[in-house]
Parts: C-alpha cells; structure tokens; sequence
C-alpha cells in the first residue's frame, strides 16, 4: 500500500529548498505527499528557531501531527531539532529528531522504520550539501542551496550554533543543479542559503558563482535571496544588466542607528547600507530593494529607534520584514541589560509595519503605466493569471487561457489596494 507523507517547513527559503529536495525523494519511493492538515503515514517538521514564535509555530506543527494520525511517524528535523535536540527526543509525539547536519538521512530513517530496522542516530548520514535537484516541488520556483552557515556571530542569533561555521557548496555541483532543475522546466532559480555573500569556494567568490550561473542556457532567470549588506563588492550591481538576473535583493538592515548596529555586531554601517542604496537605485531605476528590520533590541533608545524609521523612509523599501527582538539563549545579546518591554516592542514594530505599507505601496504604483517580464503561478477564480514580475511584485494578468510556469510581458495599468496591493494588467502587444 503507498505510504502517504506530509510536510510542514517553517522559517527561510533554505529551509524550503531542503523540504523541496527530501519530498522529491520519497516521490521517487512512491511514496503519495498530501496536505499537513491531511491524515498521513509520516510527518516531517523542517523547523526554525530564530525567534521565539518560530519555536512556538514548529511545537504547534508537532502537536497537530500527532492529532491527525496517533499511529503515523513524526520526524522532526531543522533549525529547532538542533537547537532543542536532547528537550525534542523527550517528546513522546516525537519519534525522530533529526538536525541540520544529518536533514539528508530523512528518507532513510523513514524507510528503516517500516521495515522494522531500529535506527541509531549515529548513523544518520551527515552531508550538508547532498541534496539531489528537485524534479516535484512545492514551488512553481526552484530554490538552489549554495552555502550553509554563517561566521558572522551577531549578538542576537543563534544561527551559527544552529548551522555551524559557513561552508560553501562545490561550484561544479551548483551548476549542475542549476542546469537540472532548468531542464526540468524551472524558469526561475532563487540563490539561497545562510549567508550566501560569504560563497567562496577553491577562490570563486559570489559574484563569480553568478556569472556562471548566468552563462547556463536556457529560459529562466534567477533571484537572489536574503543576502548580508557587506556580501559583495559594488562591481556585483554590474550583474543586474543581465536580463536573466531579477532586479530584486533582500539585504538585512536590521537597524538605523549605528551604535545599535555596533552592538548588534554587524559588519557594515547604516551610513554604508544608505549609500549602497542609492547606488543600486541610481545603477537601475526601479531596483527592488527589500530588507529585515529588528525593534527593541536591548539598549535601543527612542532616538535610535527613530534612526531606523528616518533610513527607511529615506530608502523607500519596497518592503521591510519586521522583528521585535527576542532572546535566544546563548546568544550575547541575551546577556545585555536594558532589555525593552515587550509593549513597547510592539508599539515600534507597530510604526514600521504602517511605514512598509505606505513605503510598498508607493514603491508599486511606480510601475503603473511600465512593463513587468511575469512568471504565471496560478490560475484564480476567474480564470485570469497570478504571478511574479521581475521586481518580485505580484501581478494580476486580465487575460484567461494563459499556462502555469510561463513568462509573459505584461503593461501595468492598475493595482488593487488591499493588505498586499497587487498589480494588474493586460498582455502587450
């Protein structure tokens, strides 16, 4: 009887690229992937733990696995599995705590515990970067994994205990990634990983890796992810002339006020972040530029906390991902006094959530009256087409019979204003 299996990832796109990779493989198995709110033999949790809420989402995921099939298998793999691991194997829901450095032996354990083999966790296999390409995804996008790890140690994450120390991924292994998964009818390709400005491997850099990736036929395009301020050199914006190279980067600000950046340990300076900014908008009219922004973190003051609000709506972010601090233990800013009330952490994260709205939706009336490249993700109610311009902004298509996965040049002439405005237009001519 084929074995029914269901997947829930949380946290960033790395993680999804990972889920994307272990489900292709257990389809290869014939194993049947149904909804998480479905029940199924085996439910696999590809946590994260860079917040509080994170580990709150990822124990309800554990709880309502187990309320839809007693009997089915939990595994729990991921950031949190890592972070948690000796706490998690206590669980009595939990059958299999997996973390990051052995996510790959997933479908091992899974195929060894139906066959009624017992399973040390001494031999799961540990490979950060063997992930076969995946041919079925969750995604109308690929996601492709070049780094893993961060050596950056800001005070308030815990990611390199969670990661590890940064690794880069053989190039030869992420072109051949590339090239499969464009074969296999991909036609856009997001560049993830932890801190993937950091790629360096046998002395080629990011910007490097790039080119390459750019050089591989085919129609499609690539995206880069999150990526650290101070993660490429300014002859990277060069790269953005490519017409396969979207012009869209998220770059984590975090904060405004250079002593809060100072204690955060970041690398770069919010006079840097600002003139980096104008340098891509000035490069390339219209840049989609797209950020994280922490509130409340220990010491800020209101004066800080404005630094950040001024810098943002000096930018014009198209939009910013917003974080009220919190603490995760081990980390240096754990230690640090002043830690600011959690009302009040809300009232700040309240100003920037209303500025992203006013910065984003002034951002997307800017293309009315231009043209997007989209990539068709769905097909709606009415027939008409949903997806992505390159500025990674959604677009509604007013035309019906259009095809999932295929690019079309569409003339903005409108948008519709709700929580996420989306813009619409027709086919050009």
């Amino acid at each position: 009887m084929i074995k029914k299996i269901a997947f829930k990832t949380l946290g960033c796109r790395l993680n999804l690229f990972e889920t994307d990779s272990l489900a292709s493989e257990f389809i290869k198995k014939d194993y049947q992937t149904v909804d998480f709110a479905e029940k199924a033999d085996i439910y696999v949790i590809n946590t994260c733990t860079v917040t509080s809420m994170s580990d709150q989402k990822s124990r309800r995921a554990i709880s309502q696995a187990k309320r839809k099939n007693d009997n089915g298998i939990t595994i729990v793999t991921g950031c949190m599995a890592t972070n948690y691991k000796e706490q998690l194997e206590k669980n009595e829901k939990i059958d299999y705590v997996i973390d990051n450095d052995h996510k790959t032996s997933v479908l091992s354990v899974a195929e060894a515990h139906f066959n009624g083999e017992i399973v040390s966790a001494d031999n799961y296999e540990k490979n950060l970067f063997n992930y076969e390409p995946a041919d079925q995804t969750f995604h109308t996008r690929s996601f492709i994994k070049i780094q893993d790890g961060c050596d950056n140690f800001c005070t308030f994450c815990i990611i390199p205990k969670v990661r590890g120390r940064a690794s880069s991924r053989p190039v030869a292994d992420v072109l051949t990634n590339v090239r499969k998964v464009v074969e296999f009818g991909f036609k856009e390709v997001i560049i993830t990983g932890v801190n993937i400005g950091r790629y360096n491997h046998n002395n080629t850099d990011f910007e490097s890796l790039v080119e390459q990736m750019l050089d591989i036929p085919g129609d499609f395009r690539i995206r880069i992810s999150s990526i650290e301020p101070d993660g490429y050199t300014d002859s990277f914006f060069r790269l953005f002339k490519h017409p396969k190279l979207a012009p869209h980067m998220h770059i984590c600000l975090q904060s405004g006020s250079e002593e809060i950046l100072m204690k955060m340990r970041r690398m770069y300076t919010a006079k840097l972040f600002k003139e980096m900014a104008s340098k891509l908008e000035e490069l390339h009219p219209g840049f989609s530029l797209t950020t994280d922004v922490i509130v409340g973190f220990p010491s800020e003051t209101e004066e800080q906390f404005q630094a950040t609000v001024d810098l943002a709506n000096t930018i014009g972010f198209g939009h910013i991902h917003t974080f009220k601090y919190s603490v995760r233990k081990g980390t240096r800013a754990e230690r640090l006094p002043e830690q600011i009330d959690e009302k009040e952490k809300n009232r700040r994260g309240e100003i920037i959530r209303k500025l992203s709205e006013k910065t984003r939706l002034k951002y997307r009336n800017s293309f009315i009256g231009k043209q997007q490249k989209v990539l068709v993700q769905i097909i709606i109610e009415n027939g008409f087409a949903r997806g992505y311009g390159e500025h990674y902004i959604p677009v509604i298509i007013e035309k019906t019979g259009l095809t999932k996965n295929t690019f079309y040049n569409v003339d903005i002439n409108g948008i519709i204003e709700k929580d996420e405005p989306i813009l619409v237009g027709t086919l050009s001519n």
